[in-house]
């Protein structure tokens, strides 16, 4: 029985439990005054439920993999300076985004194997993260971590258009491993990965990716940039 209520019964983040205490509070109150109210109160309380579920993943453990920071959709890759806050010059990098929709889960998840050894805090605006402007001006929390063999890469948590708060438990000098939780950002939003110079994607631009195991890089190929097709 356990197994097959497994996928159903997934863990919530603890992040949501105020959220969802308040919207069911809210439900009852609606059906209170009003009682076919309740319904769409109901179905907004099970809607907070969903968008905090905290599922486990499994993750590739190869040395070397860039795996996805979060569920979405790919929705741009190609070269863009890393945020200047990061030190990293202003050279470009392949960039990665994924784009997290309010039905995504939202938990995010460390790209790779290494350690932490910058962390930056920016303010800023919430438009839609799905524009490429969210990545300069939006709100964002900025990561920077150097692997075992000495490369850099770089995740950013950037707000969205109803995200109102980033969550980063990160801490410098933290070893890390690929698949680890380190936070999450409220109501949707987008993560982007800088990958190192020389270094290809191996996603498409509208792939969907799981956070902690789609795969979007290996530091340990020369295998060239990847296309796709709708089919």
């Amino acid at each position: 029985m356990h197994d097959v209520l497994k996928p159903v019964l997934v863990p919530i983040h603890r992040e949501g439990w105020p959220f969802i205490a308040a919207f069911v509070i809210g439900a009852a109150i609606l059906g209170w005054i009003w009682a076919p109210l309740y319904i769409p109160g109901v179905l907004l309380a099970a809607w907070c439920v969903y968008f905090f579920r905290n599922p486990d993943r499994v993750t590739p453990t190869r040395s070397g993999l860039v795996i996805s920071p979060a569920d979405g959709v790919v929705q741009t890759i190609g070269p863009a300076a890393p945020p200047e806050e990061l030190d990293m010059g202003a050279e470009p990098l392949t960039r990665i985004s994924v784009f997290m929709n309010v039905f995504n889960v939202h938990v995010n998840r460390i790209p790779t194997d290494g350690t932490i050894d910058k962390l930056s805090y920016r303010p800023g605006k919430f438009v839609n993260a799905s524009l490429d402007k969210a990545s300069v001006d939006n709100e964002r929390q900025a990561v920077r971590m150097k692997t075992a063999d000495g490369r850099t890469v770089a995740f950013v948590q950037i707000a969205g258009l109803v995200a109102r708060r980033i969550l980063c438990t990160l801490t410098i000098g933290q070893d890390v491993r690929a698949g680890e939780r380190f936070g999450m950002i409220r109501f949707g939003s987008r993560v982007d990965v800088y990958l190192p110079e020389g270094v290809a994607a191996l996603v498409c631009v509208g792939q969907t990716c799981i956070a902690g195991e789609t795969v979007l890089a290996d530091l340990a190929t020369a295998e060239t940039e990847r296309k796709g097709a709708t089919r």
